[in-house]
């Protein structure tokens, strides 16, 4: 039902892959996000918590590099263990600290200066603009749905993202201590997509604001975009609710390999919300950004 358009709609579709490290361990956490092209200038959409994770990456970061810094300063004699953990306080670093991240944006654009972002107030919804390129490595854009009346209760769409990640294109520089990218590896993960059934809408102050769907976005998917079977842009991805059934079973005796166990469980709903399309379309009329309609 979907084979075109996830085709279609995968050529403007792009992952933001992250590579993170905490203070307890040497292991680096690959991530993924995703975001999508409104038009052929460089100008995408994601959800705000994307942008706000690629922002605070650089205090991080950097919060790290003056920890460093601090730490080779200090003598390394009896009292070093006690030297380090007065930085550790100093710096508030645990076991379970993120102490690095970094992030890539993937085949988006042959190179930039650097990009430019715009925050919707009230909504996980963010613009990015990427600067001074040469060529686009996307192809063609979204076309949002230029009539929200026609989406209905019972409506059948699908989301595309980048969750799962495969990418194995970095390394932990123990002699650096740091984490880096690479040219080797595996630089891209697969794209995956899910489809649901549209279940109710998300509403504020009266004014549809949401799209909840019958399945959950996964993990990566944050950012990816909500369409139709002709690829039809009719909304973003942003979170999964988790609504309890009250299913429950507690000490329930089943058979497990010909012996009886006793297992609980407690049965949730994972239900996907996404960015109605006007709210997106209003975002980018706001900020005079170009953007495509269509039936």
């Amino acid at each position: 039902m979907f084979e075109n358009s996830i085709e279609a709609v995968a050529n403007f579709t792009r992952p933001v892959n992250s590579i993170i490290r905490t203070y307890g361990g040497k292991q680096i956490i690959p991530g993924s996000a995703t975001l999508f092209f409104v038009n052929n200038d460089g100008y995408a959409i994601t959800c705000k918590h994307v942008v706000d994770m690629l922002s605070s990456s650089e205090k991080i970061n950097n919060n790290y590099a003056a920890f460093k810094k601090e730490r080779n300063s200090l003598t390394k004699d009896g009292k070093y263990k006690m030297g380090l953990r007065g930085l550790e306080m100093k710096y508030k670093y645990t076991e379970d600290s993120i102490i690095q991240i970094k992030n890539t944006f993937v085949d988006c654009v042959d190179t930039m200066s650097g990009y430019t972002c715009h925050i919707h107030p009230t909504h996980d919804l963010a613009i990015i603009k990427f600067n001074d390129f040469n060529k686009l490595h996307y192809i063609g854009h979204a076309n949002f749905l230029n009539d929200a009346t026609q989406i209905r209760q019972g409506n059948f769409l699908c989301r595309l993202g980048f969750p799962f990640p495969e990418f194995t294109n970095f390394i932990f520089n123990e002699t650096a201590d740091d984490i880096e990218w690479t040219t080797t590896g595996i630089q891209v993960s697969p794209r995956f997509p899910i489809e649901g059934m549209v279940t109710r809408f998300l509403a504020d102050a009266g004014k549809l604001t949401g799209i909840e769907m019958s399945t959950p976005g996964l993990r990566g998917q944050s950012g990816g975009p909500l369409f139709n079977n002709a690829g039809t842009v009719y909304g973003m991805q942003f979170s999964t609710k988790h609504l309890h059934l009250g299913f429950d079973l507690v000490d329930k005796e089943i058979l497990i390999d010909n012996k009886l166990k006793k297992i609980s469980d407690y049965s949730f709903i994972h239900l996907g919300q996404c960015i109605h399309v006007d709210i997106i379309k209003a975002f980018l009329a706001e900020h005079q950004v170009t953007f495509y309609e269509q039936d």
